[in-house]
């Protein structure tokens, strides 16, 4: 398994942080990132913490979670199909006591029993484990989900609840399993927490609501939060109150009968992951480092975060690559080499992440996690300029997958929505039949356009007027096309979907002929189209760190199950592939490496060149302001 490699250490993260947690004192905070780290603070002096330990995994790691008998035990979650339990004392190197390491799938949330001798996992494959912490042993499967179990909280009671992708909420006891309880939602549920009393159970559902449920599951209170996906929960320590992060970039701070007591905001935060202990809430961040906020104020009491520039969204106008940031921050620089091409340009676009982007005349559009869409002149980014934007009305969810079509810009959003915005003012002009899921890629095709999403299709047509083309068996990611005939797809089921495609008349579409190609053994992220409608080249970029290549040969369907050849590595999993001609592609890793490949005259594919973001930024020196 290819070790994920972020460079020299540096006072923070390297990526967005995923998870928070303090230990039972809350002198120490935990905090973990895309990067593979755990870092440790000493929080004593909120305002200012000291960084005092680092732990680290071969892949991202999801969570943590502190043992309630031994304060200074710390079991993390990670990509890399482990859990792991250190020691971690004051003054002292943190130590390794055990590895978990008997996973099938992702690792995404660990609890502890009450009596800090056992562990639960929860992983990607929907698998609910208990395992011996210090001899590392597993003990038994406890139950199972359809999709992903997303997360995992025990009582003092020991009761066991998990929650997942598939609706399903569980609660039982490790020791008596025939008295477990189990409701079912029409939506994700993907955190949950039980109060500090152990009498009531919080869950954040995929549709915006959370519920406060009783052990045995009745229902207390649905309270309508967000109308995004609420992400994650945590009582304070009186139980009064709950605090939810949200997919709508707010923390939420609710009374346990429902009322909206105060909410924060900030563009950096990430709250996928919340904590609180003592009046101070921890919340996961975009940025370098978590956010500690006041709880009865919110004020933000750390600050001084530094930017993460990990690439999400690629788009081209003639010779010139744009690049958007975790940072908010896009980039515009000519890739060619040439000379006279001058040095990058930089413009922060927005606080918030960009996730898509598309480019329409002179202007480049950008999608955000904030749920913004904003148009910059391409023309006027560089490092001295203060040029307006244009910024749309919040579109109610974040904005992963943005294109031009017909002279307006479609926006796909984490709800599922499609939407038209008028390419000046960003006003919306139309919106279209949702998808079950987020869409996560769209690209003009046809009189039209292509769409793919979480709810495993992928479809293709007007805003109005769409059809289902074929299905994963697991989430799409991302969708490419190639001379306006062939289509491909990449999908969290490990493979790629390529096919030709004809009119069928009315605006439909016929599959000629399809290809499954059987990618890595992990999620495939982007994929891209090199060559003719003839001939192709499919590229794939995977959470396994590496660029995968398949010669798609028509007429021959049996080629498609061969594994592709890897033609190069990363140092973390790819994230977004663009054209820069037939024979050129662009193609983006979390890393902030940016690999220029191409079609040599001998027809072989090879990486020509490589760029790292951060290079890029340096070279600009800061980031242009904007006038807002």
């Amino acid at each position: 398994m290819r070790v994920v490699d972020f460079g020299r250490d540096v006072t923070g993260h390297r990526a967005p942080v995923t998870g928070v947690a303090f230990d039972p004192t809350g002198r120490l905070l935990a905090s973990c990132s895309y990067d593979g780290s755990v870092l440790l603070w000493d929080v004593t002096t909120a305002q200012n913490p000291e960084l005092v330990g680092r732990l680290r995994h071969r892949r991202l790691v999801n969570s943590m979670c502190w043992n309630p008998a031994d304060g200074s035990l710390l079991a993390t979650a990670s990509a890399d199909k482990t859990a792991a339990v250190w020691r971690v004392r004051a003054h002292e190197d943190p130590q390794l006591v055990s590895v978990l390491a008997r996973h099938t799938d992702d690792v995404n949330a660990v609890a502890w029993t009450p009596d800090g001798e056992r562990l639960v996992c929860v992983s990607e494959d929907g698998r609910v484990s208990l395992w011996n912490a210090r001899s590392a042993a597993l003990i038994g499967e406890l139950g199972a989900h359809t999709a992903h179990c997303m997360a995992v909280a025990i009582n003092g009671d020991g009761l066991i609840a998990t929650v997942g992708e598939d609706g399903l909420v569980s609660v039982g006891h490790p020791d008596d399993r025939s008295a477990a309880a189990t409701r079912s939602y029409p939506s994700s549920v993907e955190g949950c927490a039980w109060s500090r009393s152990g009498k009531l159970l919080a869950i954040a559902r995929d549709d915006g609501v959370v519920d406060l449920l009783h052990p045995d599951l009745s229902v207390q209170i649905s309270i309508q939060v967000s109308s995004v996906a609420a992400r994650s929960v945590a009582f304070t320590d009186d139980d009064s109150a709950v605090v939810v992060g949200a997919y709508d970039g707010r923390v939420h701070v609710l009374g346990v009968d429902g009322e909206l007591v105060r909410w924060f905001q900030d563009a950096r935060f990430w709250p996928r992951s919340v904590a609180t202990h003592g009046g101070i809430v921890a919340v996961g961040s975009f940025w370098s480092r978590p956010h500690l906020l006041e709880l009865a104020t919110g004020r933000d009491l750390t600050g001084g975060h530094e930017p993460t520039h990990g690439p999400n969204a690629l788009a081209v106008r003639g010779e010139e690559l744009i690049i958007g940031c975790d940072s908010g921050a896009v980039l515009v620089t000519d890739p060619s080499g040439r000379a006279d091409a001058g040095p990058p340009r930089v413009v922060q676009v927005a606080e918030s992440p960009i996730l898509s982007l598309a480019v329409h005349g002179d202007l480049v559009y950008a999608g955000t996690y904030s749920g913004h869409v904003v148009a910059h002149r391409l023309d006027q980014i560089s490092g001295e300029s203060t040029a307006a934007q244009v910024s749309s009305v919040p579109l109610g969810a974040p904005v992963p997958s943005l294109t031009c079509v017909d002279g307006r810009i479609v926006a796909g959003t984490y709800n599922g929505d499609l939407i038209a915005l008028d390419p000046a003012t960003l006003a919306i002009s139309d919106s279209g039949p949702a998808h079950g899921g987020s869409v996560k890629a769209l690209a003009a095709f046809g009189d039209g356009f292509l769409s793919a999403s979480t709810d495993r299709t992928v479809a293709v047509g007007t805003l109005t007027d769409r059809q289902v083309l074929w299905d994963h068996g697991n989430l799409v990611n991302d969708v490419a096309t190639l001379g306006g005939r062939v289509v491909a797809s990449a999908g969290r089921d490990h493979t790629v979907r390529v096919a030709r495609l004809a009119p069928a008349g009315d605006g439909r579409w016929q599959v000629v002929e399809q290809h499954t190609l059987l990618g890595p053994d992990e999620s495939v992220k982007c994929v891209g189209l090199l060559g003719t409608p003839e001939a192709p080249v499919v590229l794939a970029g995977s959470y396994d760190f590496g660029l995968h290549l398949w010669q798609v040969r028509w007429g021959r369907t049996a080629d498609g199950l061969v594994n592709g050849r890897l033609l190069s590595e990363f140092r973390q999993g790819l994230s977004c592939i663009a054209a820069l001609s037939p024979d050129l592609l662009a193609v983006a890793s979390w890393d902030g490496r940016i690999a220029l490949v191409g079609t040599d005259h001998d027809g072989r594919v090879r990486v020509r060149s490589l760029m790292d973001v951060e290079d890029l930024v340096s070279q600009r020196g800061q980031l242009a302001e904007v006038t807002r």
